[in-house]
């Protein structure tokens, strides 16, 4: 098994609550619970993760490194080396994508702006695919980047029809990345995008 083929638990943006709804209304309490117990979940599977040896500073590295691969691949439409970045269902969603895009502009032009503004983790899960052994786990993390970006897109006849390189726009996207735990050499993936 490479991959569940699902994002477990996607993130979603919560409401604020204000204080004294939190804590004089069961909505309020019943809120409080949920947003304790998935911080709890994503202490337990850190905690796991980091017993792999995982360093926050260095999986922000890749993560940013993935992320300027995979889009780079996917403005270039490059499906083969994309292949190996993703996941199996990720990968499916993807090409579909890229098809979908190709039918409409010939060519796109893709830049990160280096560094980028923020990066920072909203939700990590643990998958666990044997019940009997707890160690045969995925591991999941849900990443916020702040980046700016330039984007250009081009008809057949090379004429811009969206966008323009020479302007930054800043970007937020919210990528799932994956990695089996039980897999000597496995690496991270990109497993969704939550839009």
């Amino acid at each position: 098994m490479t991959s569940p083929g699902f994002v477990y638990e996607p993130y979603a943006l919560r409401e604020p609550i204000p204080f004294w709804k939190r804590y004089f209304t069961r909505t309020g309490w019943r809120q409080t619970k949920e947003d304790i117990k998935s911080e709890l979940k994503s202490a337990y599977a850190i905690a796991k993760l980091r017993k792999t040896g995982y360093s926050k500073q260095k999986f922000y590295k890749e993560a940013v490194e993935l992320y300027k691969e995979i889009s780079t691949l996917i403005a270039n439409g490059d499906k083969t080396s994309l292949r190996k970045a993703v996941t199996e269902n990720m990968f499916s969603a993807l090409k579909n994508e890229i098809k979908q895009r190709e039918s409409i502009w010939s060519k796109v032009h893709w830049e990160l702006v280096e560094p980028i503004v923020k990066i920072r983790t909203l939700r990590a899960r643990l998958i666990g695919v044997d019940k009997n052994d707890l160690n045969k786990a995925f591991i999941q993390l849900t990443l916020e980047f702040l980046t700016k970006e330039k984007f250009e897109a081009y008809d057949s006849k090379g004429d811009v029809v969206a966008g323009d390189k020479t302007k930054e726009v800043l970007v937020r996207s919210i990528w799932v990345f994956e990695k089996s735990l039980f897999h000597s050499g496995a690496h991270w993936r990109l497993c969704g995008r939550i839009k």
